[in-house]
């Protein structure tokens, strides 16, 4: 397929099966990474683990500025309990939607990442270029881009556009993550002689209700608003005629830029007394002023395809940008792609195939204006 359209190439990957767990995201990276050595990219593949692939690509190079970066993930979510009434991996369509899960989040996105550049693929030699980041595993922590950002193939970048679901809205950054799991021991004895154990149960319990009245004392970010705690998960005791010997509960904050990640853990610590903390996820806000000079091109940019002057709006959800700027550090970055932000992780998830098309052409403008200064 090397001159498919918007729609069609969205098609062939939603076509791919990379439902994380597992992911198996390789011939799908294999698939993209071919596409793009065909236009003379330069491709490098990084495994984590088996079939868990991402892509980096580059064309390009100058001594005076870094290449743009343009990044999306492969993986998607579950289909989940309720039933499609469209076959999740075709492709229908239906009036001006394209359905299929990953069409919002985010193949849509990649695929019009992929034809921006393939249209400018010939006049990007002696100019500042494009590195391509396609990832594995994004979903459920964004392990994929942790690992990539260990190695050597992210090279430099300037500036970042992440394709995930907006509308074809550019979104300022989004707010950071910590997330964990506590663990409470007790000692386990029949449920007819509780004064014999410790129950690990209340031990969580106190410390839930200690989490319901958590104040982060931080300042309410002009943009993002405050910083927000939500106990996600608990889990405890085995059986109902015995005290229980383990508890857990798992916790999901969402951060803004100006907090402490390290200070706001030893604070929760503290706070949960003895329990045992396994943080899985610490990523800090994605941010990017507005009337930074690039942003302010990508808003003008977009402002004909959004039909209005855009204002500083920022992303609920997170996005691999915050494990990339660990690389790309200082790099402006604007969340911007064709999806639907309400469509992902829903049953019918579709993607409006205008949006798609259009989305191409925003990337090249914005290809087109960071390789020309």
């Amino acid at each position: 397929m090397s001159n498919p359209d918007a729609v069609s190439l969205t098609r062939s990957l939603l076509q791919f099966d990379t439902i994380n767990p597992p992911g198996r995201e390789r011939d799908c990276a294999r698939f993209a990474g071919a596409m793009l050595e065909e236009w003379g990219f330069k491709v490098d593949y990084h495994e984590y683990a088996d079939t868990r692939t991402s892509v980096v690509a580059r064309l390009g190079a100058s001594d005076k500025k870094a290449p743009l970066c343009l990044t999306g993930h492969l993986d998607i979510v579950p289909l989940g309990a309720r039933p499609w009434s469209k076959d999740p991996f075709n492709g229908e369509t239906d009036g001006d939607k394209l359905y299929g899960r990953g069409a919002s989040d985010m193949k849509a996105g990649v695929a019009a990442i992929l034809l921006a550049c393939r249209s400018l693929s010939k006049k990007l030699n002696n100019t500042p270029g494009v590195v391509v980041v396609l990832t594995a595993a994004e979903e459920g922590g964004c392990i994929g881009s942790r690992h990539l950002a260990e190695t050597q193939l992210l090279g430099k970048a300037g500036a970042m556009v992440v394709g995930e679901p907006t509308s074809n809205y550019p979104l300022v950054g989004h707010k950071g993550s910590i997330k964990f799991h506590a663990a409470f021991k007790g000692v386990g004895a029949h449920g007819s002689m509780p004064e014999l154990g410790v129950n690990a149960i209340y031990k969580a319990a106190r410390a839930l209700r200690k989490l319901e009245d958590f104040s982060f004392e931080a300042k309410k970010h002009p943009i993002m608003g405050a910083p927000t705690l939500n106990v996600g998960t608990i889990e405890g005791g085995n059986t109902v005629n015995a005290v229980p010997d383990a508890a857990r509960i798992g916790v999901d904050i969402r951060t803004v830029p100006g907090m402490d990640h390290e200070a706001l853990l030893l604070k929760l610590q503290d706070l949960l007394g003895e329990s045992e903390m396994e943080v899985f996820s610490n990523l800090p806000p994605v941010w990017t002023a507005p009337d930074d000079d690039w942003m302010r091109r990508v808003f003008e940019i977009c402002q004909p395809y959004v039909g209005e002057a855009p204002a500083a709006r920022t992303a609920p959800y997170m996005t691999d940008a915050a494990n990339l700027l660990k690389v790309y550090a200082g790099a402006p970055t604007v969340v911007l792609g064709p999806g639907e932000a309400a469509m992902a992780h829903q049953t019918d998830e579709y993607c409006h195939m205008e949006r798609i098309r259009q989305s191409v052409q925003i990337y090249e403008e914005v290809i087109r204006d960071w390789c020309r200064n």
